[in-house]
This record gives C-alpha cells, sequence and structure tokens, in this order.
C-alpha cells in the first residue's frame, strides 16, 4: 500500500485534532465519485465531492455534494444570495485551491473560501473526501467538518 501523502488537507486536520482514516485508490481520469466508491466498497453517497465555483462576480466558494447527487447551481445561487453560480474551469479552480482537479480537498485551499455543504451529508455516520491527492480518501464523521470549516449547510441536492 502506498505511504499517505502528506497534504495541505491532511496537514490540517491532524493540527486540528480531527480524527481520520486514509484511503487509497486507483485513481481513472475522469472516474469521479463511482470509481473511488468501487474501489473502496463504500456507497457513492459517502463520497463527497468538492467542487469549486464562482458567484456571478468570479468570487470562488467551494461546495460540498454526495458523489451521486448534482448540485443545482440555480439554488445554490439562491440560497447563499448570488445571481447565479457556475463550476470554475479547471484551470481557474486549481488556481483558487491549490490542488489539481480531481484531488481537491476542501481542507487547506491556497485561498480561503467559503465553504457550502449539501445539508444531508451531516446525517451520514462517515464520509469520504478528497485528501489533497489524487487517488487519496480521508474517511471522518461528518460533525468533525465544523472543527475545521465554517460550513454553511444548503439543501442544493439533485436526484
Amino acid at each position: 500500500m502506498s505511504k499517505a501523502p502528506s497534504t495541505n488537507a491532511t496537514r490540517l486536520l491532524r493540527q486540528a485534532g480531527v480524527p481520520y482514516t486514509e484511503h487509497f485508490y486507483r485513481y481513472e481520469d475522469h472516474g469521479g465519485t463511482a470509481v473511488s466508491a468501487r474501489e473502496l466498497g463504500v456507497a457513492e453517497h459517502a463520497v463527497i465531492k468538492t467542487l469549486v465555483m464562482e458567484d456571478d462576480k468570479g468570487a470562488p466558494l467551494i461546495i460540498l455534494m454526495h458523489g451521486d447527487r448534482e448540485v443545482s447551481t440555480k439554488e445554490l445561487a439562491r440560497q447563499i444570495g448570488a445571481k447565479s453560480v457556475q463550476p470554475c474551469k479547471p484551470e481557474v479552480a486549481n488556481r483558487h485551491s491549490g490542488y489539481l482537479v480531481g484531488g481537491t480537498s476542501p481542507f487547506g485551499t491556497k485561498k480561503p473560501m467559503p465553504v457550502h455543504a449539501e445539508a444531508t451529508i451531516f446525517e451520514l455516520d462517515r464520509i469520504y473526501l478528497n485528501g489533497g491527492s489524487r487517488g487519496f480518501l480521508v474517511g471522518l464523521d461528518p460533525k468533525e467538518l465544523d472543527k475545521v470549516l465554517k460550513v454553511n449547510r444548503v439543501t442544493v441536492a439533485i436526484p
């Protein structure tokens, strides 16, 4: 098994005293959460995507969403008081987060960004998020998110 990478995400989690587990899988380009869920043997609903988006003013933000759901950008914009929200281009997302798309973690981003999370994530016992490197997820209790992130809970999932 691979040695766990030391990323900004894992350093932040350790510094905050957040207990987490490390999970490795064979990364596939454009495989998304379906691949990581299959490789780890967990429900895709528990694998949480970290999506970097921007509002109508170009301000970046993060939305955490279940792997088997999509984000209603119209509803997200409404709930955060923006005119519109759209995904960032990959190269822009990389610049904002400091991570490569496919390895984006909500923890330890290069630029501080507001973090919004689908409210139903907090109903799960355990979630798996990117640990800051492609093919590397961290597992944790979703309640731990509040220890390291100022999370705004939203209801924007599309089945």
